[in-house]
């Protein structure tokens, strides 16, 4: 269809291409609205301990079983627009503080829910948008305020925290066990740079190895390599290990051109090979030399250099990835060099013990006790590789928690209490807002307590009784009050031990506010007809909305 058509002088004026779809005004908000609570309840149903997990099967037939909210977003195709920023936010969300994905979409579409009934009421998008922006400051400096600091040196409230991001994983029941690898694990790589504390977590290595059950997953205070030694006659444990890590072949380098080389008689063809030998063999000795007994190749090893570096017992690695290599580096103190002439004893790190085990069919080897580690390796293990990837994900939440309370060591309470105290206190200074703002700032108190109430609605409880108990416990001053969904019933979680660090909170807090902010912006899509594929050819223009049945 061309659109639109503006008749001037008999003449008509096409403005946009043939094709082209556009949605404005109140019918382009209903539908980007839609959308992103579409993807709100597909993840609303997997929130807390007692939520659902999804399995994902893609067109390769690879499955994925996770609750993790960022996870599933990312498997999904969407393709609507507005779904799509739902998942950026997710995605944002898991990139700074690796926890609360889920809980910021389903915030994200209660706070566009109650936008919608605003709407109906002829209350402009901009004003609602202003009313979130005062109300979400507003909510930060409550969390502020109600927020418990603590000592980042007290390994117990870590601990807590990193269980608390487990509980409603399927590694709940080892989440005491895995909660003490990770506090050790984040441990041991944090340390100060110009005065500030630093933790990267990419210094952390997730290794996974499928078989054993979760409770068989261990720390390793240096590298678990997925390589195997590379020769037969070498020894396959080195204590004392004296590291060199080379980016460089073992190997005699090709020309860059196209050569040949004329042998005409064996003489020559020996002589050929010796010299090979030796280019080889003085390779080795450089590094014997300088004292190494293990050797970590980026490249590949000759077979003949294998054979010298077996016979001057140094155990050999090759083909190790780039990342690898420079976890090695951070955890033994070794330097990777370009070539082997740069090689130096200075070069060289150090370990307690280099050894290759055996685990199930596999072949791993362990590079431990490093003297200057500030690079550890996770080794996951679990009954099967779908298994053993949702505790890696697991995994990963709750070091990011732990570093986020390290970085900002403030707690608040989990089970949906900040959020009913926050909402409470908003609808108190709410009262106080003059003109439409103040009707915006209630609907932004209301859903914020979607979150205790999803808790309870996932667990099988009775929404309206609990959202009753929830508001009179708040009312009577008990601001930690939230969901015990093992209990059923409206506890002190603090109490109970259910502690998250208050930058997750505010995270999700200013996520949310944004992502619904900008959607309720939107009053005009304008959106080109996509190319058509051969299938499509003669059915006309595909929709832009397309797999999310918004035409």
């Amino acid at each position: 269809m061309s659109q639109p058509v503006y008749p001037m002088a008999g003449q008509p004026i096409i403005v946009l291409k043939e094709g082209t779809s556009r949605d404005k005004g109140r019918d382009a908000m209903r539908k980007n609205i839609l959308a992103a609570k579409t993807v709100a309840e597909i993840v609303k149903s997997s929130l807390g301990p007692k939520g659902m997990d999804k399995m994902l099967v893609d067109n390769l037939g690879d499955v994925v079983i996770t609750n993790d909210g960022a996870t599933m977003l990312k498997q999904m195709d969407i393709e609507h627009p507005a779904a799509k920023m739902m998942v950026e936010v997710a995605k944002t969300q898991d990139a700074e503080v690796g926890d609360g994905t889920t809980s910021v979409v389903i915030v994200a579409g209660s706070l566009l829910d109650k936008a919608e009934e605003l709407l109906e009421k002829n209350i402009h998008p901009t004003t609602i948008v202003e009313g979130y922006k005062k109300a979400s400051e507003k909510a930060l400096e409550i969390l502020k305020k109600i927020a418990v600091e603590i000592d980042s040196n007290d390994d117990e409230v870590l601990k807590r925290i990193a269980m608390t991001s487990m509980i409603s994983k399927i590694v709940a029941r080892e989440r005491e066990y895995l909660a003490k690898l990770v506090v050790k694990s984040v441990r041991y790589i944090m340390h100060e740079e110009d005065g500030k504390l630093k933790i990267d977590l990419d210094d952390i290595k997730i290794e996974k190895k499928p078989g054993g059950s979760i409770k068989d997953t261990m720390f390793v205070d240096g590298i678990v390599l997925d390589k195997e030694v590379v020769h037969s006659n070498m020894p396959r444990r080195v204590e004392g290990a004296k590291i060199a890590l080379i980016n460089a072949p073992l190997e005699i380098k090709k020309t860059e051109f196209d050569a040949r080389i004329n042998i005409a008689n064996p003489e020559q063809l020996k002589l050929f090979i010796e010299e090979e030998r030796r280019l080889l063999k003085e390779m080795v000795d450089k590094i014997v030399s300088t004292g190494a007994n293990v050797v970590i190749c980026q490249k590949g090893i000759d077979d003949i250099a294998q054979h010298y570096l077996a016979k001057a017992g140094i155990l050999a690695v090759r083909r190790v990835k780039q990342s690898d290599m420079e976890k090695i580096s951070k955890a033994t103190g070794a330097r990777i060099v370009n070539s082997i002439e740069e090689l130096s004893k200075a070069d060289l790190g150090a370990s307690k013990v280099v050894e290759e085990r055996k685990i199930e069919e596999d072949k791993f080897v362990f590079i431990e006790g490093c003297t200057k580690a500030r690079s550890v390796t996770i080794l996951v293990r679990g009954g099967n590789e779908r298994v053993v990837d949702e505790v890696d994900r697991s995994l990963r939440d709750a070091l990011s928690v732990v570093r986020d309370a390290l970085l900002k060591p403030a707690i608040v309470a989990g089970g949906g209490a900040p959020e009913a105290e926050v909402a409470k206190e908003i609808r108190k200074w709410a009262a106080k807002l003059s003109g439409r703002e103040q009707l915006a700032a209630m609907a932004f108190a209301d859903a914020l307590e979607a979150i205790p109430l999803t808790l309870a609605e996932n667990a099988g409880l009775d929404t309206i009784d609990i959202d009753v108990k929830l508001k009179a416990a708040h009312n009577s001053g008990q601001k930690w009050a939230g969901i015990d969904v093992f209990k059923g019933s409206v506890e002190d979680m603090m109490e109970q031990n259910v502690i998250e660090p208050l930058l997750v909170k505010e995270q999700l807090i200013k996520a949310a506010t944004e992502v619904a902010s900008m959607i309720l912006r939107i009053d005009d899509v304008i959106a080109a007809s996509r190319l058509k594929s051969d299938k499509d050819a003669g059915g006309g223009a595909p929709s832009p909305y397309g797999g999310m049945g918004m035409e």
